[in-house]
């Protein structure tokens, strides 16, 4: 019974992202390689607040304390890696460019690549966050005896998915708002991204039927706001489904 309830919360957590991956960025290697390497500025961003967690020994004890800090330096990260990104922009397109026929754009276009780091980010988040919860939920089953809720690990599976969809829709979004300078839509990301944050400390009291369609509704929210800003409208909704 453990072991079914493994891989059903890792499928809830990662099979979306998981499915996206396949469909989107592992047929092009030059996509592949950006998201492990904003994979790998997320976790200098853990790094960063481990260190600070670390030194600040009279506020180890406070938990928003670590939490406010790590997103500091999360979309710190994000900026530093869009930043980057923009600086390999004409290499990347060169890149891309070998093996293509004559004529041809690449796709490797702006937002699309905004969207492969924010996935980078939020699979590596997912796993930090959800990794050791799936270790224990293989056994033996002893959630909900000494008062715990038996729902534990699959609220933990859907939010770890909220937040892998959060990082990604955040980087098409921050993306957007840098090439234009809207901080708007910066401070946007960056209020969600605290608020859904925030939320997660309901489930310290078992308030899943709070907590989680909360988290939902900012995630349903912020997809339609990244679809707004990756160009998107009803008008080529209804001409995609009028293909179908």
């Amino acid at each position: 019974m453990t072991t079914m309830e493994f891989f059903g919360c890792t499928l809830i957590a990662f099979g979306p992202p998981f499915a996206m991956f396949c469909l989107l960025i592992a047929k092009d290697p030059i996509r592949i390689i950006i998201m492990i390497s904003a994979a790998f500025f997320w976790l200098m961003s853990l790094l960063l607040s481990s260190i600070l967690w670390t030194v600040v020994v009279p506020l180890k004890d406070y938990l928003s304390f670590g939490v406010t800090f790590s997103i500091l330096f999360q979309e710190l990260f994000r900026y530093i890696f869009y930043r980057v990104l923009r600086k390999a922009e004409p290499g990347l397109s060169k890149v891309s460019e070998v093996g293509t026929p004559s004529g041809s754009t690449s796709t490797n276009n702006r937002t699309q690549l905004a969207f492969v780091s924010g996935l980078g980010f939020g699979i590596m988040s997912g796993a930090f966050s959800v990794t050791n919860i799936l270790a224990d939920s293989i056994g033996p089953g002893t959630v909900g005896i000494y008062g715990d809720s038996q729902y534990f690990f699959l609220c933990s599976s859907f939010t770890t998915l909220a937040f892998i969809l959060l990082h990604t829709l955040w980087g098409v979004i921050f993306s957007k708002a840098c090439d234009n300078r809207n901080y708007v839509l910066i401070a946007y990301v960056l209020a969600t991204h605290f608020i859904v944050s925030a939320i997660t400390f309901m489930n310290q009291n078992q308030w899943y039927l709070i907590s989680i369609p909360l988290i939902y509704t900012v995630t349903a929210l912020t997809t339609v706001l990244a679809f707004h800003c990756a160009g998107g409208s009803i008008g080529s909704l209804k001409r995609a489904f009028s293909r179908q």
